[in-house]
């Protein structure tokens, strides 16, 4: 996190939500519905489905609650000028990429009068990012992924060996029929395929795993018609407490994998459909199968046409997961909603801009602190 103002910003959701319930934050409280709860620009990205095909949505689902959708704005808004200040762009620039992360936004809405409006523009570093994703093979992930393109896991810093409970543990998991039809219909679509555990090792993958439960299970599957073989990489993660806070009086499932599958499947259905959830180590975990198609958008140093472009898109992808979720009465209550409480001035709600302002504030001072605590500690150990 102290690579850059913009990363601290990604990986600082405890911190975020802490500032959302300062007295001076105001904003209005949304519908009702599933939301990312941790919506900066590095968890969305391309994802493919079962089929193969590629498109742009929510690629983490940890934090999803029933919640606020001004969460999400906020958030997103915020990871964007984050990046817009590391980019070196003018102040201004920050204001239009809130004003496009609306337009963005609000596109997604299929209630107004007015003709339908052209598509959102694709900004150019998405259309990469899909090409880049569209072509990529097993073995670029297993190369990615395991450091060899050979059907095992290496040991070494990111992977650790398992004790004999988790093995056994793992084998047992694969045999439950729910965890082996995922695996099966995602790859032949054939219920009768032989699923072989080829190797497995818990996975050390950045803070999120600290102290969680984090595997890679690396499987074969052979066609029960033929002797068709395919490998399949499966990622095993505990589901925690989310930090996002959920709205009252709604009913959110109790098991946490439960909650992250079901958010997944209202939210990012090319991921939700790849997704199960299970009992492990009397943990609450997801799996999903890793495709090469999966990939996060890295967001680094933007011109001032492509950071008001990419608001916009982003805009109307967390958009249309959002508004999924409504019916035709709500969609009009939550539009009119957001068209309250603008300045003259800026094209969004006061409260988004607001709110971001004085993110950005907190943000940087703690961002700066981190960077001393982190420097220090780093000279204690040289």
């Amino acid at each position: 996190m102290a690579r850059s103002p913009h990363a601290y910003v990604r990986g600082n959701t405890a911190k975020f939500y802490e500032w959302l319930e300062e007295k001076t934050m105001r904003f209005p409280s949304g519908p009702a519905i599933w939301i990312c709860g941790d919506c900066h620009s590095g968890n969305l990205g391309p994802i493919a489905n079962h089929e193969g095909k590629v498109d742009i949505q929510i690629r983490d689902l940890d934090q999803a609650v029933i919640g606020n959708p001004a969460h999400d704005l906020i958030r997103l808004g915020l990871s964007l000028a984050s990046a817009v200040r590391g980019s070196g762009l003018p102040g201004i620039i920050t204001a239009q990429l809130i004003e496009n992360l609306m337009s963005g936004y609000e596109h997604a809405f299929d209630i107004r009068d007015e003709p339908e409006s052209k598509p959102i523009k694709t900004p150019t570093s998405i259309k990469i990012a899909k090409r880049k994703a569209t072509r990529r093979t097993w073995k670029e992930l297993a190369k990615e992924r395991l450091e060899q393109s050979s059907p095992l896991i290496p040991l070494g810093k990111n992977f650790w060996p398992l004790s004999p409970e988790e093995r056994e543990s793992i084998k047992k998991l694969f045999e439950l029929k729910t965890v082996t039809h995922l695996v099966t219909s995602l790859r032949l679509k054939d219920d009768n395929a032989v699923v072989k555990l080829l190797d497995a090792a818990y996975w050390q993958k950045g803070c999120s795993s600290l102290g969680n439960l984090r595997y890679a299970v690396l499987l074969q599957i052979q066609n029960s018609a033929s002797d068709e073989k395919t490998f399949c990489l499966m990622d095993i993660k505990e589901a925690t407490l989310p930090v996002a806070p959920k709205q009252q009086g709604q009913l959110i499932p109790g098991e946490h994998a439960d909650r992250v599958v079901a958010a997944a499947r209202h939210l990012s259905p090319h991921l939700g459909e790849r997704m199960a959830a299970a009992r492990f180590l009397d943990k609450s975990v997801f799996l999903r199968e890793l495709l090469p198609q999966d990939m996060k958008i890295e967001v680094g140093s933007l011109t001032e046409d492509e950071a008001r472009e990419l608001a916009r898109y982003l805009g109307a992808i967390v958009g249309r997961a959002h508004l999924g979720q409504m019916d035709v009465s709500t969609k009009k209550m939550w539009f009119s909603e957001l068209q309250k409480n603008r300045f003259k001035t800026l094209d969004a709600p006061s409260w988004l801009w607001t709110s971001i302002v004085h993110l950005i504030t907190n943000h940087e001072g703690q961002y700066l602190e981190h960077c001393r605590k982190y420097s220090v500690g780093k000279n204690e150990h040289d």
